[in-house]
Formats: C-alpha cells, structure tokens, sequence
C-alpha cells in the first residue's frame, strides 16, 4: 500500500470513528467542567455551545472521580451547563516544515500573520528530550552578535542561557540584538505574556525585515488564556526541535520564562494544587527542567536556547529565577543602574557566567577577558574612592589601567541596538583593548 493511500485511510478512519460526546457541569473561575467523556491529561475536547459558539479547544488539565476539569484555549462567553462537549482523542498538535521561516504563529501554531495556512507535518508538541548520552559535546561557539557577550560571557552551540533582569532594563531589545546577529543557521522566537501593542513593534521594528526571513515567531500576548500562553512554549519549542533534527544550528530565544511560569501557576491553582513559595504551585517547578531540558545539542543538530527571565522586584534570588538559573548552563545579567545611565546592553559583565567557557573557547581569548575582568572588579571597588577624589595613583596597577582607558573599555561594552558585531572583530577588539591596558600597567 502506498504511503498516501494510507494517510487517506488513516484519515478515514478517524473521520468515521464515533465521536465520544459529554456535557458541560459546571464552570468554575478558568475551569471547566466536563461529564460523560473518556479523556487523558492534556488531550483536547471540543467545548460546543448551542448559543453560536462552537468548537473551542480545551485541555484536559486535571481528572476527578466523576468528572474531567478542562482549561479551554479560547473565550468561553455563551457556554451553558449542558451543553455538548466534543473529545477529540489527541492532544495539541502543530504543524512544522521549512515553509514557517518568516511567519508569525499564535500561541497554537497557528498563522497570525494573515498568510496562507501552514501544510507541513503535523507534530504532537510534546516530545522527550534527547537522551542524555546520545547528545552532543558542547565545544564550539556560537556568534550572538553582541561584542560584550561573545567575549565575556561566550556562548556554545547548544548551549541554554538566561537573560535575568528587571521589567524595563533591555532584554527584548537584547534578544533582537541576537536575533539579527547570530551565526545560528534557524531562529525560533516565543513571546508569551507580551503587551499585544509591542509585538508588531519587535517583529518590524526590532527584528526587522532581516531578521525574520530567517526566524519563525509564535506570540501570545497577555490577554490569551493561561493554557494558550503556556502551550506557547511548548509549539516554539517543538517548531526548533523539528529543524534540529534536521541537522540545523536552531536559535530559540523565549521571553519569558518567568511568564510561562506564571501561566503554569494559574493552572494549577485553578486545578486545586496548594500554593508553594510566593503562590507557585509544585507543578510550576516540575514544568521548567521539562522545558528547558529539551532544548540542547541532540545526536545531529543542536538548539542554543535563550530564555529571559522577568526577576521580581529586581530580586535575582526569587524563586523562578532561582529554579531557571540551576537548570540553564549559564546567565546575563542585565543591570538597572546601567540601563538608567545609557549604558547598552546594560549587561553587567561581572555577574554574568558562561558555563562552557571552557569548552568554546582558546587560552589566549580565557586570558584576554579575565584580565579585562579583573581591570572592570578593580574598577567597581574603587568606584566610589575615585568618584570623590580619594584614590591614589599608583595604589593598583589595575585600578590605574582602568582610570586610563575608562572610556575605551566603556566603548567596547556599549554597542547601538541596530549594530551587530561579526564574532572575529569583537575578539580583534578585545585583544587590542587588553594590550592598551597592560601598557597602562595591568597585570598581565
């Protein structure tokens, strides 16, 4: 038998399967009810009013003794008790092919941008993390583009990332920085829990024409269900592992996973989970390393993952980003009083660590950026003796260094938001900055 004949049989087959139709009970803040359906945990249903409304997905979020508690992924007004529920048998699934690069999805995998509708392959968006011994080594660097990150705080193909930082500081504008600029073969972009009024802002203005050709973009703002914002992650995530897979370097940059948390929060205390550490239910701690886990080198391809994490309050020790920093294989800093004073990227170098520093790149580059390190430490410690006038010359060679060339070391960690840096000049760069350094007396 032919392969299509049996994806036309197949499809008959389902299509002539009694439909396993139930009823709504109740509706309960964002759940739903439902009675009289045989369903599986994150299987969808169909939410049919008789008052116009028809075919909403839902999904099957909890299972109690008589009944099913389902989040639907769309608005709900009009549903009556009693009116039909429709399983369909299956969970969320999205379509992924080559022909995505350049479009702009919703938070189900579906068209946004007023295109033509996807006909690729259609995937289930959830999938097993590759295993871990069949996965690649981490040992070869990727370009983001930004002179500041490429060299102090490199990154490895398939390697994960943070970008910790306060509400307001950068980090969209950073991730669009990498978007244009990397040397990543494919980019994946997830916005979930974006203001609706800033994603045209960022896809035309930010990523740019460029930069999307080479991307695929899936929103979700705000006001879109938890489950919709939630699923989000996921169909981004499944839509990268579809091009790793074939081989490709994949660039999936999320912001944020903090939002992604909060939607898991809201799921879960509306399925009845106690809340935990500021109201996180246990669920939302179990979901991040489900995530983030997938995202990595496999046997062929990789996915090099940047995820923004919103810190509460400008608290870096709060429970999400806690949880995501002793997952991800590494962290940006991003600093408020930098952003406040002009200064981008306001990455504060010295609280951002690579982990795979090591891997990715050569001794004479590890030497180069820890004495332009040490130079910058010096310099914060003598920050406030120098401000008032109070520092001697000649009291630290690397103090000293810095006071010379402040305003070079200054220029080589700022770079304009539409720059993008090629990864052999910002090491070109670096080098030339240390030499003027140890010539101003630097230690070595």
């Amino acid at each position: 038998m032919s392969t299509a004949l049996a994806g036309r049989l197949a499809d008959a087959l389902v299509a002539a399967a009694p439909q396993r139709v139930g009823r709504i009970s109740a509706v309960v803040g964002l759940v739903v009810e439902v009675v009289g359906v045989d369903a599986a945990v994150g299987d969808l249903v169909l939410l049919a009013s008789t008052n116009g409304l028809d075919g909403v997905p839902a999904e099957v979020v909890g299972i109690a003794r008589d009944h099913l508690r389902c989040m639907p992924l769309g608005e709900i007004d009009g549903l009556r008790a009693g009116d039909r529920v429709i399983a369909t048998g299956d969970g969320l699934r999205v379509r992924v092919g080559a022909e995505l690069l350049g479009r702009v999805l919703d938070g189900l995998g579906r068209p946004a941008d007023g295109g033509p509708a996807v006909a690729g392959e259609l995937l289930g968006v959830n999938h097993r993390a590759p295993d871990a011994l069949s996965r690649q080594l981490v040992d070869s660097p990727v370009s983001l583009g930004v002179r500041a990150l490429d060299t102090l705080v490199p990154a490895g193909r398939g390697q994960r990332l943070g970008i910790f930082a306060g509400s307001g500081v950068g980090k969209s504008s950073l991730l669009s920085m990498i978007a244009r600029g990397t040397s990543a073969s494919v980019s994946v972009l997830a916005l979930v829990g974006e203001r609706g009024r800033e994603v045209r802002e960022f896809v035309e203005g930010d990523l740019g024409e460029a930069g999307l050709a080479r991307s695929v973009v899936v929103v979700a703002t705000s006001d879109a269900p938890a489950v919709t914002r939630l699923r989000a992650a996921f169909v981004a995530t499944r839509i990268a592992e579809w091009f790793r897979d074939g081989g490709l370097d994949v660039l999936l940059m999320m912001d944020s996973l903090t939002r992604v948390a909060m939607a898991q929060r809201e799921i879960g205390l509306s399925n009845g989970e106690p809340p935990a550490t500021r109201g996180y239910p246990p669920s939302t701690f179990a979901l991040l390393p489900r995530l983030l886990e997938r995202a990595g080198p496999a046997a062929s391809g990789t996915i090099t993952g940047i995820y923004t994490v919103l810190v509460d309050g400008d608290d870096h020790n709060e429970p999400i980003a806690d949880a995501a920093r002793s997952i991800l294989d590494g962290h940006i800093t991003l600093s408020r009083r930098l952003a406040t004073a002009g200064h981008f990227p306001s990455i504060d170098v010295l609280e951002s660590v690579s982990r795979v520093v090591g891997a990715v790149t050569t001794p004479e580059q590890r030497a180069a950026a820890t004495l332009l390190r040490r130079v910058l430490a010096a310099h914060r410690d003598a920050r406030e003796l120098i401000e008032v006038g109070a520092y001697a010359a000649g009291s630290d060679p690397d103090v000293d260094a810095a006071v010379t060339h402040w305003d070079a070391v200054n220029a080589f960690l700022r770079q304009p938001i539409d720059e993008t840096v090629a990864y052999e000049s910002s090491w070109g760069h670096l080098f030339a900055l240390v030499n003027a350094l140890v010539e101003a007396g630097a230690r070595a």
